[in-house]
C-alpha cells in the first residue's frame, strides 16, 4: 500500500483532489488530500509545509507526495523534512534557492509565455478564470467548484525567498498537461531543464487536470509508483 499525499495549488483546497483521491483509494492506497491555510496572511511556505507534515503524521514508507501548481513551492520543503519516496509535481512552479515566489513570475517569463500561447490560439491574453483554468473541465464539475466560491489566496507565501539551499534528494517526476494555459508546455519544459536538469512528462489536459482528467491522472500516478518500485 502506497501513501499518497496530495497538495493543492493556490487557494489551498483539498477539494481540488476530490475526483482523484477515490480512484487512488480504490487501488487500496492510503490517500491524504491536504487543506492549506491559503487565506491566512500569517502563513508562508514554511507554515504550509508544517500543515502537510502534520497531515502525514506517523505515516512512513511508500509516501508519494504530489504537488499541484503553487504546490511546487511547498512540496519540496516537505520532502526535505520527512521521508518521501517519490515526489510528483503537476503543472507546478519550480523554484530556485533564494528566489521568492513573487520573483518567480518575472524571472521565468511566465506572462510572456502565456501571452504567446493566447495569441497562437486566438484568445485574449487578459486573465479570465474560466477560460484559463476550466476550459477542459466538465460543466458540472466546474459548477461544483465555482459554487464553493472563489478561494482566498494570501500573498504571504510569495514574499520570502525559497528557503532550501538545494532541491531535496528525492526522486522527482514532473508531469505537465499539454494544454495548460497558465504554464504552457514549452515554458515548463524549459524550466525543468534549466532549473532541475530533468525532462517533463506530458499528458492531455489543462491546468486543472485533477478535475478534468482524474482517471488519466490517477493512472499516471500509479505508473510512477510502480516504476519507483513502491508496493
Amino acid at each position: 500500500m502506497a501513501r499518497y499525499v496530495l497538495v493543492p495549488g493556490a487557494g489551498g483546497a483539498a477539494f481540488y483532489w476530490h475526483r482523484v483521491a477515490p480512484l487512488l483509494r480504490g487501488g487500496g492506497h492510503d490517500v491524504v488530500a491536504v487543506d492549506l491555510p491559503a487565506g491566512d496572511d500569517a502563513a508562508g511556505l514554511e507554515e504550509y509545509a508544517d500543515v502537510v507534515v502534520e497531515a502525514i503524521g506517523g505515516r512512513t514508507g511508500g509516501i508519494v507526495l504530489v504537488g499541484q501548481s503553487m504546490g511546487g513551492l511547498s512540496a519540496p520543503l516537505v520532502a526535505a523534512r520527512v521521508p518521501v519516496d517519490l515526489m510528483v509535481l503537476l503543472n507546478a512552479m519550480i523554484p530556485r534557492p533564494g528566489e521568492s515566489g513573487g520573483e518567480w513570475w518575472e524571472n521565468t517569463g511566465q506572462a510572456a509565455a502565456s501571452a504567446e500561447m493566447a495569441a497562437r490560439e486566438g484568445r485574449s491574453a487578459e486573465f479570465d478564470l474560466e477560460t484559463w483554468f476550466f476550459h477542459d473541465v466538465p460543466a458540472e464539475v466546474t459548477a461544483a467548484v465555482l459554487a464553493r466560491g472563489e478561494p482566498s489566496q494570501s500573498g504571504t507565501p510569495f514574499e520570502k525567498p525559497w528557503p532550501l539551499d538545494a532541491w531535496p534528494d528525492v526522486p522527482t517526476r514532473l508531469l505537465q498537461a499539454r494544454d495548460d494555459r497558465l504554464f504552457p508546455l514549452e515554458f515548463q519544459r524549459r524550466q525543468a531543464r534549466e532549473r532541475l536538469g530533468i525532462e517533463i512528462d506530458v499528458m492531455p489536459g489543462g491546468h486543472l487536470v485533477a478535475l478534468s482528467r482524474p482517471a488519466e491522472l490517477a493512472e499516471r500516478l500509479e505508473r510512477y509508483r510502480t516504476e519507483a518500485g513502491l508496493a
